[in-house]
């Protein structure tokens, strides 16, 4: 009986040992893992959570100062068009060729903000 107690106890001395050699090698795989997959991430130019917020942010104030001053706009045309007896909007009254060079300009700054 002692031979089959001496075969159990260094059969779970060596399971111990490889539990122990595997969770060190499970440490190992998962630090270089994690390195090689923050040098991908890295190369990928990606934003940090605070630079998202922090556009995020600036894009909904800006949005919201664009709709008060689109409000205030139609007030003032409202205001303009009724002292006037209905005169046509300022867009319309602005000849064709304006119209035309300042959609071209907006467009090439929409473009050339894309390249960048």
């Amino acid at each position: 009986m002692q031979t089959q107690n001496r075969f159990l106890d260094d059969l779970a001395r060596v399971a111990t040992g490889a539990l122990g050699a595997f969770t060190g090698m499970r440490d190992e795989v998962e630090t270089r893992m994690k390195e090689q997959f923050e040098r991908v991430l890295g190369r990928m130019n990606l934003v940090t959570r605070e630079e998202y917020d922090a556009v995020k942010a600036m894009a909904a104030k800006a949005r919201a100062a664009q709709e008060a001053l689109e409000k205030r706009v139609a007030a003032l045309e409202a205001k303009l068009g009724g002292s006037r007896g209905n005169a046509p909007a300022a867009s319309k009254s602005t000849p064709a060729s304006a119209r035309t060079t300042a959609s071209r300009s907006v467009r090439r700054r929409r473009t050339s903000g894309k390249s960048r």
